[in-house]
């Protein structure tokens, strides 16, 4: 992995697709390819100026391509190691959709009113949509979920900082 100024973008390669989406959920720019040989991965990694996140050996050694080398087949450590070699994620948790990697806009209790389960609306102020896929996103009891189920992963998250 070389370091850079650029802002910080990843791709997952297809072994990859359980991490790529808590990633996206934490805060990363995470493009995913579960179907794109090692030859458009790399294409795609050094078109978008992204790291490519992957567990084969080979690929991860290619020159001239920044990489990171996986080493768990757990996400908890995948997660753990991303957090560890490149920081923090730059954006807030829920920033992004998990399923398209759009980052998510602003939405008010009325325009998702219909959405959402009624309890949602009356607990939550803040929402955020897709404007790909539409799915709705709010900070609820998941995040707390997901953070026992990171557990140190997610030491940079204090709980004053949800979202």
């Amino acid at each position: 992995m070389t370091d850079t100024d650029d802002p910080l973008r990843l791709l997952a390669d297809g072994m990859l697709g359980r991490l790529a989406r808590w990633l996206r959920l934490l805060g990363y720019d995470t493009a995913y390819e579960n179907d794109a040989d090692d030859l458009e991965l790399a294409r795609r990694a050094r078109a978008e100026g992204r790291i490519l996140l992957t567990r084969d050996r080979a690929l991860a050694a290619r020159r001239g391509l920044r990489t990171l080398l996986i080493e768990s087949e757990q996400v908890q450590e995948q997660v753990r190691q991303v957090v560890e070699t490149l920081g923090p994620p730059p954006n807030p948790a829920l920033s992004r959709c998990s399923l398209c990697n759009v980052p998510l806009e602003p939405a008010t209790p009325q325009q998702v009113a219909d959405r959402v389960p009624p309890y949602v609306l009356q607990t939550q102020k803040r929402f955020g949509i897709c404007p790909t896929c539409g799915r709705v996103y709010w900070a609820g009891t998941h995040l707390q979920h997901m953070k026992r189920y990171l557990g140190k992963s997610l030491s940079f998250w204090s709980l004053e900082n949800d979202t």
